[in-house]
């Protein structure tokens, strides 16, 4: 009888430390921005969200050693084309030395904006890896998540759409 008693009692307590753990950020859709940094810059030079005002943003967190992340890169260069001249910023952000990440830029003819050695994912929840947000005009994020989830590409289109001026 007390060894049921002390396994209730103990099951209890572990619900108790379940409930009180604080819950994973929740979506930073419909909030601002945070602001990007990174220690260096291929492509590009140095960027800035607030200096992006206006535009459309895709911010990318992916990495040289991650899998996913070197199936999304083909697609982000696709993007990266199809949006040129058009309103449209692709960000690579990694967190990787320029040692690793400025071969790899090259080798993989990645042609949008990188920063590397920086420790903006933090500031995003950024979980795991790649994921992506797209910020709108108003630096505000409109959609996160994967750079391969079709949605994506549906709420990019959606934002870029929103960019051209109406038709009368």
């Amino acid at each position: 009888m007390k060894t049921l008693a002390l396994m209730i009692a103990v099951a209890v307590a572990g619900l108790v430390a379940l409930a009180t753990v604080e819950a994973a950020p929740a979506t930073l859709v419909g909030k601002a921005a945070p602001e990007i940094q990174a220690a260096y810059w291929i492509n590009s030079p140095a960027l800035k969200l607030a200096d992006l005002k206006g535009k459309l943003v895709v911010l990318e967190f992916w990495a040289t050693w991650c899998p996913p992340c070197r199936k999304s890169i083909p697609h982000m260069i696709e993007l990266n084309k199809t949006f040129a001249g058009k309103g449209v910023v692709i960000i690579g952000l990694s967190d990787e030395a320029q040692d690793k990440v400025a071969p790899f830029a090259k080798q993989m003819a990645m042609d949008y904006a990188i920063g590397g050695g920086s420790k903006s994912s933090a500031l995003y929840g950024v979980t795991g890896i790649p994921t992506v947000f797209i910020i709108d005009p108003a630096g505000k994020i409109a959609w996160e998540g994967h750079p391969l989830d079709p949605e994506f590409d549906k709420a990019l289109q959606a934002q870029v759409d929103a960019l051209k001026p109406a038709t009368k």
